[in-house]
Formats: C-alpha cells, structure tokens, sequence
C-alpha cells in the first residue's frame, strides 16, 4: 500500500479568498507547484481533501467547483506536478437546505475525506501524512490516524497558529507548502 500526503485546498495551495466561485480566481502559490511535484518524485500519492460549504451556501455548484478543480490541475502540470485525487464535502452543519445542510462524516475536522482517499487507492494512513493551514485540517489527520501532521503559516495558518491552545502540545509548523514538504522529505529520509 502507497503513502499519501493530503493536502488541505485554500491557504495551502492556492489563496485564501473565502469562497472561490470562479476558475479564473485561483491563485496557486508560487511554491505549490514544485512542492507537489517533490511528493510525485517521492512516490507519494496527493490527495486534496477540501470543504467546500459554498455549495450547500449556494454559492456555487458542482459544475464550478470541477472547473475550478481542473484549473488547479492544469496551473500544478505546468510545473511538472499533479494530483491523484481531489474529494471535497459540500455540506454545512447550519447553511443551505438537506441534504447539503447535514452533519456528515465528511467535513473537516471529521476525517470521513481521507478515509475514503484510503479506500478508493489502498492508501496506508499509518504512513501518511496531513498538511493544512488550519486547526481543524490538523483535527483530520489526527483522527484519521495519520502518521503526521503540519500546519503552514500561509492562509489562516498564521492566526491558528496564535489561537494554538497553550495546554495543547504545538503542531509541527512550516513557512508554506514548500517548506512543509521538504521537512516531511527530510524526516522520511531519516527513518529509512
């Protein structure tokens, strides 16, 4: 069974802009290109795990999140990287109507996302990793039983970061995307 790496969509990998509506909106930062090209050359899947509430908002529909989806695909093939997979939860526990307005197994911090990732390509969660820009992205990962998690400081990772409980062990932190990735290449690397 392959290791993954899940990424989290918005602050991760492109700009944090609320609710992306539109294709041409997406912003891949600069650094997430080659930082998912150097999971590709490691033999990690990468899988992006998004919540994508703006659906049960309607705020956009399924057919504008694929567009936006196969944007991000092509903006990541220019620098040579791609994606095994992309799952996103459209629900929101109090906006839009049923079934979108539901408590589900599938938005984040639930891990629902990634377990079936797991399903879908036989995935090994145990040497797996989550890297996201929010408390409830690491909450995943952990639920999820991943070997580990990061949290980057672009997007909302900054501010989680200085609302981190002070009673709760710190996450493992990168600058970005790119950073996130070579610390995680770096530890493979060593207990090998």
């Amino acid at each position: 069974m392959r290791a993954a790496v899940f990424l989290d969509r918005d602050g991760t990998l492109i700009d944090e802009l609320g609710f992306l509506a539109r294709p041409e909106d997406l912003h891949l930062y600069p650094w997430a290109g080659p930082a998912v090209r150097r999971l590709n050359e490691a033999g990690f899947a990468v899988v992006v795990v998004t919540n994508q509430s703006g659906i049960a908002r309607g705020l956009f529909g399924e057919r504008e999140l694929s567009a936006i989806h196969a944007r991000l695909a092509a903006e990541l093939a220019r620098h040579g990287a791609h994606l095994d997979d992309v799952l996103h939860c459209p629900h929101h526990p109090r906006e839009g109507t049923p079934p979108l307005r539901s408590t589900c197994a599938c938005r984040k911090p639930a891990p629902g996302l990634v377990l079936e990732a797991a399903r879908r390509h036989e995935l090994d969660l145990s040497r797996s990793y989550l890297i996201g820009d929010s408390l409830r992205d690491l909450e995943c990962g952990a639920r999820a039983g991943l070997h580990g998690t990061l949290l980057v400081r672009t997007g909302k990772g900054a501010d989680e970061l200085a609302r981190w409980p002070a009673s709760t062990p710190p996450p493992r932190v990168a600058d970005d995307l790119l950073a996130a990735v070579e610390a995680l290449l770096a530890q493979e690397a060593q207990g090998r």
